[in-house]
């Protein structure tokens, strides 16, 4: 059986469970449509319902849809209207093909007809904004019961999702490389985005998320995404958070480089690549993956004392909230179909949810590591003027040691790691370099 005929009949069972034990026969997966600006005609770029991705690898069809009933063999609308306006959609033979039922409809009536009274008793999964399914008389939209079995199963990754996640990895590397290059050669953000599209042949709307292209201070802006189009006197500091797809699953990778060699900034960046790597010896099965963002917090707290930004043990460091002013994102997040990808609060299918830290507000994910699930390991240390207000008058920061960093931004650095048994996982990210310079 190949890794995709595995996939496909692992995606039946868990819609067959799903749709069991929340009283549904069927699902009508669609894949959505472009929304238009408003006041305008001009739509923004099509993203596909990650729900519709699971089953093929299409991710360029808006109006498709899936339909599956219990048991069954799923049919794929595939629409391919008649219209002179734009070129059709061009969906080459594939293997996903010879496990469905193919019905290419050029107008969305045809599916309710094919349907019947079908519709009526089915679950409809999706946008549902716009005519003429916003009208259809289906028995629920979108039923959280029904989403939420399905993303919590979601978060264990088949082999052949991480097959492309490897894929998406490899080229997000690639561009990864062509991006510090044009760093070094002293280009601009928006030069630099560049190059990194130019690798990997990619429209900037194939992207899985606006990337991060920083340099200097604006290392420091944790979603940054401006692009400066003319390059600074003096490029001190570069930190790209980037990505790139395929078959629909994302890649996110984040590295952070010193202009210089040695000194101050280069040893910062060493040393949160050493903490990163370190807590990544900590994860294994059964280990909460809130326990890896509070000892990754004190890996963060300790590199804050070596370097002198705050004075007092790692442990004092945290308790007293300063590494939350330094590091105050989470720690990663699960990626898959989605860059954050779904599931990272359920406790269960049936939709009971963690507990949310207010310590810790921004991490995305509090389930305990499990076997099969794929997610991000990200330590950051920035100067966030904003963060710092709080504690002007803590006698524990040493301002001068952190007026040094403020002209380079921070330090990011994210791998995507598959969790293997007893700790035996797969750096997907490291690997992908590593295939790079062999």
């Amino acid at each position: 059986m190949s890794s995709y005929a595995a996939h496909i009949a692992t995606v039946q069972a868990r819609f067959d469970a799903a749709l069991t034990a929340t009283g549904f026969d069927s699902a009508f997966i669609y894949a959505g449509q472009p929304r238009v600006a408003f006041l305008d005609d001009n739509p923004a770029p099509f993203k596909v319902n990650p729900l519709f991705k699971y089953w093929i690898p299409v991710t360029d069809s808006p109006k498709s849809a899936i339909f599956y009933e219990r048991g069954a063999r799923p049919v794929v609308f595939l629409f391919q209207p008649r219209d002179f306006w734009h070129a059709a959609v061009k969906i080459a033979p594939a293997e996903w093909q010879e496990h469905v039922e193919l019905v290419v409809v050029d107008s969305l009536e045809k599916v309710t007809r094919y349907l019947g009274d079908k519709l009526k008793a089915t679950a409809f999964l999706g946008e549902h904004f716009a005519e003429p399914v916003a009208s259809w008389p289906v028995r629920a939209h979108n039923p959280d019961a029904l989403i939420d079995h399905l993303h919590f199963h979601r978060a264990i990754k088949t082999d052949w999702e991480v097959e492309n996640l490897r894929v998406a990895n490899d080229r997000a590397a690639k561009a990864h490389l062509a991006a510090k290059d044009a760093f070094f050669a002293g280009k601009s953000e928006l030069e630099i985005h560049h190059a990194y599209l130019a690798a990997i042949n990619f429209r900037e709307s194939e992207l899985p998320y606006n990337s991060i292209v920083g340099l200097n201070e604006h290392g420091a802006i944790l979603h940054y995404d401006v692009y400066e189009t003319s390059a600074p006197r003096e490029s001190r500091s570069f930190l790209i958070d980037a990505g790139a797809t395929y078959r629909g699953y994302c890649a996110d990778i984040t590295r952070t480089y010193s202009r210089e060699q040695s000194g101050f900034f280069a040893e910062l960046v060493e040393a949160v690549d050493n903490a990163q790597q370190a807590l990544l010896g900590e994860i294994e099965p059964g280990v909460d993956y809130y326990q890896l963002h509070v000892s990754q917090h004190l890996k963060i707290a300790q590199i804050l004392s070596d370097f002198e930004f705050v004075r007092g043990s790692a442990e004092s460091i945290y308790e007293q909230g300063f590494s939350s002013a330094f590091f105050p994102h989470g720690l990663g997040h699960f990626i898959g179909l989605q860059v954050h990808d779904v599931g990272g609060f359920l406790r269960n299918d049936r939709g009971d949810q963690f507990d949310r830290d207010p310590r810790h507000p921004f991490l995305r994910l509090l389930r305990p590591v499990e076997e099969g699930q794929v997610f991000t390991i990200e330590p950051g240390l920035y100067v966030v003027d904003q963060l710092l207000e709080a504690h002007a008058n803590a006698k524990e920061l040493n301002w001068q040691r952190i007026d040094e960093l403020r002209p380079y931004g921070g330090v990011r650095i994210e791998d995507s790691i598959v969790v293997g048994k007893a700790g035996n996982n797969e750096n997907l990210t490291r690997d992908a370099f590593a295939r790079l310079e062999n």
